[in-house]
């Protein structure tokens, strides 16, 4: 299994009532974690794209974000957690030049990723007249085997559809290394990994639930993937979830760190946001909060697996959970409230205690040229 860190650039209303550039600190800091990340040997940083989220991301042009880091990173592959491919929000054509863009900044290192949106005040912003989420299925499933023949076409033959079109253009740059980037798709229900896998796709687990309850929609897209029809020119046989994760020196300081960390307003600003996602019993509604987390809680959040919290030899093994369970990639969401230091300390004990005991391949090679045993 391998490792992951997502960012989304969260600035809670709390931390700019005492710091008046809180955005801006945000921001930076999150690519210092990222940067520290590389170091550390994480193999992936994945970059949020938001909009209209005030609060919980202001992470929107993430393609610009995305292009600052490939050149103040050596080794972690960069992916788009997401690009929005929809062409009411990103032209399909423009989204496949910064992929192919970043592709080559980053010397092969990009990870694309693309979805819907999970989100009706985000996503209907720019579908006036639309009332219905579900109408971006259709969207994005006419767009997606799209990317692969703009990139890998000389001269890409142009599309006629529903919701856009292209005649014949010459789509440029081509993509670093003559093939494409790993293509994946951002799941927020468990059908929707099935889905990925039948046409390929690794799946960004971003609406995860403890470890048993994932095991079987792990398994549906393993067995899915087993048939695929790749839109792409290769098979991407990977799932990402993700998991808040706090590590500390001891079990007792990672739980004070996660107590402090405003944990429930986190999570009730995803619920109220991400209205597509599956709603758990108990979650209230917007703006009615999720009580403060104490340490009560916070020790059954780590019992039930819902949260890694711990010193090192506890993270280890909450991770080994995750790979047991057949994750591919374990992603941490660690700018949640925790301040920088903490962040930061958690990112280099994982990095020295849990990676190399999990991690098998610090080569650390993309998915498209695995086979040729480089990059």
């Amino acid at each position: 299994m391998e490792f992951g860190l997502f960012v989304q650039g969260y600035v809670p209303e709390s931390r700019r009532r005492t710091d008046p550039e809180a955005e801006h600190h945000a921001l930076v800091e999150e690519t210092e974690y990222v940067i520290q990340a590389d170091r550390s040997g994480f193999k992936y940083a994945w970059a949020s794209e938001h909009h209209f989220l005030e609060e919980y991301s202001h992470l929107s042009a993430n393609d610009v974000y995305l292009g600052y880091l490939a050149h103040a990173t050596e080794r972690i592959h960069l992916g788009s957690g997401i690009f929005n491919p929809l062409p009411q929000v990103n032209h399909p054509v423009k989204v496949a030049e910064k992929v192919a863009m970043l592709d080559h900044l980053s010397g092969g290192r990009f990870e694309f990723g693309s979805g819907r949106g999970a989100g009706s005040h985000e996503i209907l912003g720019f579908l006036p007249g639309i009332t219905d989420m579900n109408a971006t299925k259709e969207i994005w499933e006419e767009t997606i085997a799209e990317f692969p023949k703009m990139w890998l076409q000389d001269e890409y033959q142009g599309f006629t559809g529903k919701h856009w079109s292209l005649p014949p253009r010459k789509v440029l740059p081509k993509p670093y290394g003559g093939s494409h980037p790993a293509m994946w798709y951002a799941a927020g229900s468990p059908p929707s990994y099935a889905m990925a896998g039948k046409k390929g796709l690794g799946v960004l687990g971003f609406s995860i639930q403890k470890v048993s309850d994932m095991e079987w929609v792990l398994d549906s897209y393993k067995n899915a993937i087993k048939e695929a029809e790749p839109v792409g020119g290769f098979v991407n046989d990977n799932v990402m979830v993700t998991s808040t994760a706090i590590c500390a020196e001891t079990h007792a300081k990672a739980v004070e760190i996660a107590v402090g960390g405003g944990l429930n307003y986190l999570q009730s600003l995803l619920f109220r946001y991400h209205d597509t996602f599956p709603r758990p019993d108990g979650i209230p509604e917007w703006p009615e909060l999720l009580p403060e987390y104490t340490e009560e809680i916070i020790e059954l959040l780590i019992a039930e697996e819902l949260m890694i919290c711990g010193d090192p030899d506890e993270v280890f093994r909450q991770c080994k959970r995750w790979e047991q369970a057949g994750a591919d990639q374990l992603s941490f969401g660690l700018p949640i409230g925790i301040g920088y230091e903490d962040t930061m300390n958690t990112v280099k004990l994982i990095g020295e205690h849990v990676i190399p005991k999990i991690d098998t391949d610090p080569v650390h090679r993309t998915t498209r040229f695995r086979h040729a045993g480089t990059r």
